[in-house]
């Protein structure tokens, strides 16, 4: 497995921005860049109420045309969190569509998962009508939004539902999501807590289907969650033996929650890299 050496460079500019990288963005004053809030990506005939009040985007995009979107899914154990437009990928040449799912216990599995891929399938129809690129589509998210985001990535049924085949995702990011099946999952069936269970909503059962290139980032393994990074490690051994693209690195030093600030800077930096040659 590969550690991720931080530049002093990259960790100060990471440790600057943790203080304001959760912080929702209500009305941000970029110039050259648009915020459209609560876009509805159900269809127009949606009749449940629940799911027309939580299944909304942000789409916040650069005022010029063929830019690159990362799709970002909040964390919060499926059960809380709200759409976010962080501030590492505020100003960066691409649109960020933040999405809004239904949540534990108002609805059950798979209903978050379908609600992401409808927003995946969404943001392919739709982002060219803002501008962008749908040849230039990234999806991430952090916690149970990494374990959205690989579901999305590597069970692709969900978004063949949508018309959607989920390799055209140009590359996943999932930030310490669980690759086995999410321990909210387990508790809505009454099962011990911390007891893995690898079943259909593991990402790791669908690590043999192909998929779009992925990079697996967790925190440093004495401080993430209970197996978080060990689970990763699985996922990306197993992809590797089937050929998949993919790579894992251990923020040293970071925990599940302050993985987020170095994770965010390397993702931006890297789609830059893909799509702008920097």
């Amino acid at each position: 497995m590969k550690k991720l050496i931080l530049t002093t460079i990259l960790v100060l500019a990471s440790l600057f921005a943790a203080s304001e990288t959760r912080a929702q963005q209500n009305v941000p004053t970029d110039a050259g860049y648009q915020l459209i809030k609560d876009v509805p990506y159900t269809s127009d005939g949606e009749t449940d109420t629940y799911r027309q009040e939580r299944c909304r985007l942000d789409v916040y995009y650069p005022d010029k045309d063929g830019f690159a979107t990362l799709i970002w899914f909040h964390g919060g154990g499926l059960e809380g969190g709200n759409k976010e437009l962080l501030d590492g990928f505020r100003r960066q040449g691409f649109a960020v569509v933040s999405v809004n799912y239904r949540l534990f216990p108002r609805c059950k599995c798979p209903d978050y998962i379908d609600d992401a891929a409808m927003a995946v399938a969404w943001t392919f129809e739709h982002i060219a009508d803002y501008g962008g690129d749908p040849a230039k589509i990234f999806v991430s998210g952090h916690s149970a939004g990494g374990y959205l985001a690989l579901m999305v990535a590597l069970a692709k049924e969900y978004t063949a539902r949508y018309g959607l085949d989920a390799d055209r995702i140009a590359k996943t990011y999932p930030v310490s999501g669980q690759t086995v099946t999410h321990y909210t999952i387990r508790k809505e069936r009454g099962l011990p807590d911390g007891i893995p269970v690898i079943d259909d909503y593991a990402p790791i059962t669908h690590a043999g289907r192909g998929g779009s290139p992925m990079v697996l980032i967790c925190g440093d393994r004495d401080l993430e969650m209970l197996a978080r990074y060990e689970e990763n490690a699985h996922l990306q051994a197993l992809l590797k033996h089937f050929g998949h693209d993919s790579v894992l690195y251990e923020m040293q030093g970071f925990d599940h929650v302050s993985v987020l600030a170095p994770a965010v800077a390397y993702i931006a930096a890297d789609i830059r890299r893909i799509t702008q040659g920097r």
